[in-house]
């Protein structure tokens, strides 16, 4: 069970005397999340990380960044192992999905994929600039550009565009924090956004938005909103209201066990028609003949092991010939013969009674 509860966190929290940069706004509220509120505390205005905070729990912003200049300071004092999360998903692997800058003690040289400023565990920092007692850092995310300063100095310039394992990862999501059995401190947290926000459209976010943006097509499924969560039941599908040829779609699913539905797109608005329509399967079962992330009749998907009852982050990319789907951040499934090239619908697919799925965060970009 997911246990979460917010944190204030008061200006005080910035080191002595410092004023907040104009255009900055310090950041006041966090939420714990997959573990005990004791993980983490507030300690005169400083987030302390306790010994025994580790994965799967950490510490979030209140809100979604994409684009931003970070930044605070951190204490290192013996052993200390954490990290920032950049851009991490609300459920899932935040590491795989969005990126962590590793906060470590070591004064490694030469640096590793491991070391303090890292992006962990892909990308060494240039140089390890870290020092007992209170370090400043800064981090600023730009697009497909991530830079890191320790101390005054970069010690990371990475174009995620144009590196293999990182060029997928999420351009928007929360900030947090996160450690492995080790105590650390942060102060100063302040952040500045920056244009270029993703033009995302909102499909599903609240229960206003189930008539505004989509209608049944097919059957008698039970699509039903429940304040940031809508439930799917029964046996039909639901569609979108716009037509969609290439884009990015993006949503959180959890169902029950074995729980079976589908995501289809480029369709004529009629379910599984026979003339037209692609599926992504949704079905948590390894041995199935297609699991989640397959998509349907043309290529199965490697089995991202999802965990019954649980939030999974799903990313459908869809551009020309070619679809790819990941799970958590991690690609299952990726197909480079579409027949099918002209615009359709998005369609939610309940495909029986009794085995719900539900869907969050329901967004889509065209490209």
């Amino acid at each position: 069970m997911e246990r979460r509860s917010f944190m204030a966190l008061p200006l005080a929290g910035l080191a002595q005397g410092q004023q907040v940069e104009a255009g900055f706004v310090p950041l006041t509220e966090w939420v714990v999340v997959d573990g005990p509120d004791s993980a983490y505390s507030l300690e005169g205005g400083v987030v302390a990380v306790h010994s025994h905070a580790t994965f799967p729990t950490w510490l979030r912003s209140a809100k979604r960044y994409a684009n931003f200049d970070l930044r605070g300071e951190f204490f290192i004092r013996g052993w200390t192992d954490s990290g920032l999360y950049l851009r991490a998903p609300e459920h899932g692997r935040p590491t795989q999905a969005g990126l962590q800058v590793k906060v470590f003690h070591q004064k490694e040289d030469p640096p590793t994929p491991y070391s303090m400023g890292a992006v962990f565990p892909v990308v060494a920092p240039r140089k390890v600039n870290v020092r007992e007692g209170w370090n400043e850092f800064r981090v600023v995310c730009e697009g497909a550009r991530v830079r890191v300063w320790t101390n005054g100095e970069m010690v990371q310039d990475v174009d995620l565009a144009g590196h293999a394992e990182l060029k997928l990862r999420l351009r928007e999501g929360y900030l947090g924090i996160v450690a492995a059995s080790a105590e650390c401190r942060f102060r100063g947290l302040r952040i500045q956004e920056l244009p270029g926000t993703p033009a995302w459209q909102t499909l599903y976010d609240a229960p206003g938005d189930l008539a505004a943006n989509w209608a049944v097509s097919e059957g008698k499924p039970d699509f039903v909103a429940l304040g940031a969560v809508l439930r799917g039941d029964g046996a039909g599908h639901m569609a979108t209201k716009e037509k969609y040829r290439d884009f990015e779609f993006e949503c959180y699913v959890r169902g029950c066990a074995q729980h079976n539905g589908g995501v289809l797109f480029r369709s004529a608005g009629r379910g599984l028609t026979p003339e037209k329509h692609y599926e992504i399967q949704l079905h948590p079962v390894e041995e199935a003949h297609f699991p989640t992330g397959s998509l349907y009749h043309l290529k199965r998907a490697k089995y991202p092991r999802i965990e019954d009852g649980r939030w999974f982050l799903f990313e459908l990319w869809v551009q020309g010939r070619s679809a790819r789907v990941r799970v958590d951040g991690e690609t299952v499934m990726e197909y480079s013969n579409l027949t099918i090239l002209d615009e359709g619908f998005i369609e939610l697919q309940a495909h029986r009674r009794g085995y719900w799925l539900e869907f969050k965060h329901v967004r889509v970009r065209r490209l």
